[in-house]
């Protein structure tokens, strides 16, 4: 059975009412949650973008079960490797061993506010690779001087270990992070439900490993309110990753998506209070070899309401078909 997430997106909501949420999703029986890492949100209408890491350490004491992970974290600009390292240990530890870090190449919105120019895709990926192998390194306990291509470490030690290291999702959506991915990750992520990158990630050596995905929906019990809020807030969801990933500021987000039309949005993500639709879009995921999917409910102030009827609704019918 496929299991289903709770994100916690930091560019929806401030820090308190993150936390409020996820401790009302463990409650209302969601799988797991995942939390966003940026530094700005993608329009000026989502208004909000909280540390992510301080929501993670606090979410870790006001929970107790529910599993939680980095959607995703980019450990080549904005955090150094050895810092995400130290980072994911200590949530590791605060929350007794459920955290798992997912981990990307990152968006130029995000990353671009420590300087430096925004690299290629084909360097990010070869910084990535290098971010795994500090991380993983750093875990293994002990002292690291590490001279790579893209970053330097110098007699590094990380003194709060966990006994079993986070486990650590890599982002994929083309063949080479696929291939970066079923090389040194422990399990998939992914924002498309397109059955090669599956494919690509197990010929890499990701075959039977967990793969994890995220959809954005937006329930409300009025149809034109849930299309109108989608437009308003996730418009720009509808440009694609290629695209995305090169965009600097929110303005930049709002200028891309000036024609996106409310059908174009309405046809990317389930809207309004129909609960067959919001499953057949969920489970266009698992069709495609998903284990997990993380449910986005468009709109900081509806979280309670859609908690509410993912326990009463949405969750009862994923798992009865």
């Amino acid at each position: 059975m496929t299991l289903i997430g709770y994100p916690m997106m930091c560019e929806q909501a401030g820090p308190k009412q993150l936390v409020h949420d996820v401790v009302l999703a463990e409650e209302a029986g969601f799988d797991f949650a995942v939390i966003s890492d940026h530094y700005f949100p993608r329009l000026d209408t989502q208004g909000h973008s909280p540390y992510a890491w301080s929501v993670l350490g606090a979410a870790a004491q006001a929970t107790s079960h529910i599993p939680l992970m980095t959607y995703v974290t980019c450990p080549i600009r904005r955090h150094h490797p050895a810092v995400v390292a130290q980072k994911a240990a200590t949530v590791q530890l605060l929350s007794d061993g459920r955290f798992t870090l997912g981990l990307g190449a990152g968006e130029n919105l995000n990353e671009h506010v420590v300087g430096g120019g925004w690299p290629i895709a084909p360097v990010r990926h070869e910084m990535l690779e290098e971010a795994v192998e500090i991380i993983r390194a750093l875990w293994a306990g002990g002292m690291v001087t590490f001279r790579g291509k893209h970053f330097q470490v110098e007699s590094a030690k990380i003194w709060d270990l966990p006994e079993a290291s986070p486990p650590i999702g890599i982002a994929a959506s083309v063949p080479a992070s696929c291939r970066l991915a079923g090389r040194q990750a422990d399990a998939l992520i992914a924002v498309e439900p397109r059955p090669e990158i599956g494919r690509m990630f197990s010929d890499a050596g990701g075959s039977g490993k967990p793969r994890i995905g995220q959809i954005a929906l937006l329930y409300d019990p009025d149809q034109r309110i849930a299309v109108a809020r989608a437009m308003d807030q996730f418009r720009w969801f509808t440009g694609g990753w290629r695209v995305n990933a090169e965009l600097p500021v929110p303005a930049s987000f709002a200028e891309a998506s000036t024609l996106v039309r409310e059908e174009d949005v309405s046809e990317q993500m389930p809207c309004g209070p129909d609960v067959g639709q919001h499953v057949a879009g969920i489970r266009r995921f698992e069709a495609a070899g998903f284990t997990h999917v993380a449910l986005i409910q468009v709109g900081g102030d509806t979280q309670e309401q859609f908690i509410t009827w993912a326990a009463e609704e949405l969750l009862a019918a994923l798992r009865s078909s």
